[in-house]
């Protein structure tokens, strides 16, 4: 049973890995576009502030938790934080590059801080786990 959950686990991460780098490498919203037929408009999962670097945030603490929590029953944890870390810079970064698309710092930032979390909660569970 345990097993199973764990390969599920592995198929869900690079599932939604590969949905990542589809949304965010492509010229302008997919989502936005399906929701309300604009390539340009970002849509909102929950009304703040900060407007849709919120939806990086969500996404991101989604995949760093599957990605860790898959890395670390297979030892490569530490590797695992670093790849994610990078990409989570590396795809906002593209966004210079990219047409109908920006660069913006509050994603970024969105991306890089849930990264540093979840690890840093991986990293105490880890460190208080018996």
């Amino acid at each position: 049973m345990k097993n199973n959950i764990l390969k599920s686990i592995i198929y869900l991460y690079y599932l939604s890995l590969i949905f990542l780098l589809l949304i965010y490498l492509f010229p302008g919203s997919i989502i936005g576009y399906l929701l309300y037929g604009d390539l340009g408009k970002q849509p909102n999962i929950v009304s703040n502030p900060i407007g849709t670097s919120i939806n990086h945030f969500f996404y991101f603490f989604f995949l760093t938790f599957l990605g860790l929590t898959y890395n670390l029953s297979q030892k490569k944890f530490t590797n695992s934080f670093l790849f994610l870390f990078v990409l989570s810079f590396l795809l906002e970064i593209l966004h210079f590059f990219m047409p109908n698309r920006a660069f913006e710092l509050h994603d970024l930032l969105a991306n890089i801080i849930v990264v540093l979390s979840i690890f840093f909660l991986f990293k105490l569970k880890k460190k208080f786990s018996l």
